[in-house]
């Protein structure tokens, strides 16, 4: 099944980009059949579910042992545990309002949030590559200070500042786009 993962690619995160494509390619259908089962075949909540699940693959993608069975294993408790978290979520919380009539609901379409997506990732190539870095390994691949210092090669407090700066940065190009306010 993933056997074409095994290639070299020109840098890591092309390699992780093409990784998480194929493992959403080949485990999304079948994911997203599981856990509608476990969401009480509610598709929305099911779609997000796998959404969240795939998300999490990609921030997790170098520790992740790429082996079919495994990673279908990995997936399925990670799909579990955000269906666990979100019914514990529901049951803390007694809902406030009545929910509207159906002929009245719209239908979220996806299209906002990928549009961001598109503006964010544009923003994010306009930072110098120094911030970028930064950005990336922290908030993109989850890491600690320590673990990106330790990427990156340079000293923990390097990365702070650069961070903050590059952060910095960000914000002030997504409100010259009118996205940020």
């Amino acid at each position: 099944m993933l056997g074409h993962l095994d290639g070299r690619f020109e840098s890591a995160d092309a390699e992780a980009e093409h990784r998480i494509a194929v493992l959403y390619q080949e485990f999304g259908g079948p994911l997203l059949r599981h856990v509608r089962k476990s969401t009480g075949n509610d598709l929305q909540w099911a779609e997000d579910v796998v959404q969240e699940t795939i998300v999490r693959a990609w921030r997790n993608s170098a520790r992740l042992q790429w082996e079919p069975s495994l990673i279908w294993a990995w997936l399925l408790t990670v799909a579990r545990r955000i269906v666990i978290d979100g019914r514990r979520r529901r049951s803390a919380r007694p809902q406030e309002v009545e929910p509207p009539e159906a002929d009245m609901m719209s239908v979220p379409d996806g299209s906002e949030r990928a549009l961001s997506a598109m503006v964010v990732a544009d923003a994010l190539r306009s930072l110098s590559e120094e911030h970028r870095e930064v950005i990336e390994q922290t908030y993109l691949r989850d890491r600690t200070i320590s673990e990106a210092a330790e990427i990156l090669g340079i000293p923990p407090g390097t990365v702070k500042s650069r961070l903050y700066y590059g952060i910095r940065a960000l914000r002030e190009l997504l409100r010259d786009k009118g996205v940020a306010g």
